[in-house]
């Protein structure tokens, strides 16, 4: 039987092996919160969010996942492994060749309806930073919109306002698919602090909800690996915010850097980083490998009194030796 998602494992409280995070744990602190289909408590959970690019040229899949088919089947694939949220994306980041608006909605908006109409149990965001096509999206079934840019598109938070979506606001530098300067801060996590504040700040102003906002950091998005190590290690300053917070670390060129490892290698990297982001506050992940990834996940949240363990069997029997 395939794993279920760390959202629907749940279990009630257990007076006698829950309790609240530890107070290092520097979390946002929200309640029950629902995001599309999907409730959330980030005091006692964390979500995983899955990627699935339907881009021929992503920096990890090399295009595995750009035939309609293949891209609804891998976001069905990660919800049947446990994850929570998939993040469907249609242009990477990176620099590359320009993809128009009309081609953008064409590889994501499709994906988006036939997930919808076939899984009702999983929040579908879509990593876009163009208003036009979060419109699409949003339309198409799409709960939330993942900017990478920080409403680097003027219109991008009305048009998430109107649609009644989540919105990730998201620190990055520079314009997506194009060559960036060498990356400079004076204080890289006091200036996307800032930055992010400033962005939450409009998002409201625009009309979206304090409580349909997530941030992150940005890892490596226009900054090199000695800030998005900075930012790993000082994340709570970011979570501080008191919104929900997203690490997307997976696979990133800061961890490559960090243990010489390329892509398609970096898993124990990615899932190291991705703990101590979760001890600094994070409470949803944007990771490439499911599995693993929710295995880690639910230890990290049995370890820190989030959850109970799935069963209590070893040493709780008064014939069983130590």
């Amino acid at each position: 039987m395939p794993p279920t998602s760390s959202a629907t494992a749940l279990a009630p409280p257990v007076d006698e092996i829950s309790h609240p995070a530890p107070p290092h744990v520097r979390g946002p602190r929200v309640n029950l919160q629902r995001i599309g289909p999907v409730e959330f408590d980030f005091d006692r959970q964390v979500a995983v969010m899955a990627v699935v690019n339907r881009t021929p040229d992503s920096f990890y899949d090399r295009g595995a996942t750009f035939a309609f088919d293949r891209a609804v089947e891998s976001v069905v694939r990660a919800a049947d492994l446990g994850a929570d949220w998939v993040d469907i994306g249609g242009v990477p980041f990176g620099r590359g060749p320009a993809v128009s608006v009309a081609e953008e909605i064409d590889r994501v908006a499709p994906v988006i309806a036939a997930v919808t109409a076939a899984r009702t149990d999983i929040v579908i965001s879509v990593d876009t930073v163009r208003a036009e096509v979060a419109r699409a999206a949003i339309e198409a079934g799409a709960a939330v919109i993942n900017d990478t840019s920080g409403l680097g598109d003027p219109d991008m938070a009305a048009v998430v306002a109107d649609g009644k979506a989540h919105l990730i606001v998201c620190h990055s530098l520079g314009a997506p698919r194009q060559e960036k300067p060498a990356a400079h801060f004076d204080d890289v996590v006091g200036e996307v602090r800032a930055f992010l504040v400033e962005r939450v700040a409009r998002a409201e102003a625009a009309g979206i909800p304090r409580g349909k906002m997530i941030i992150d950091p940005g890892h490596d998005l226009g900054k090199n690996t000695l800030h998005s190590l900075e930012l790993t290690r000082r994340l709570g300053e970011i979570a501080d915010i008191g919104l929900p917070l997203l690490a997307a670390v997976s696979n990133k060129d800061f961890i490559g850097e960090s243990i010489d490892r390329p892509v398609g290698q970096r898993l124990a990297g990615s899932l190291a980083a991705m703990t101590v982001c979760i001890l600094g506050g994070a409470r949803i992940v944007r990771m490439h490998d499911v599995e693993a990834t929710v295995d880690a996940v639910r230890m990290i949240e049995a370890i820190l009194g989030m959850r109970p363990p799935v069963r209590l069997e070893h040493n709780t029997h008064p014939t069983h030796n130590v």
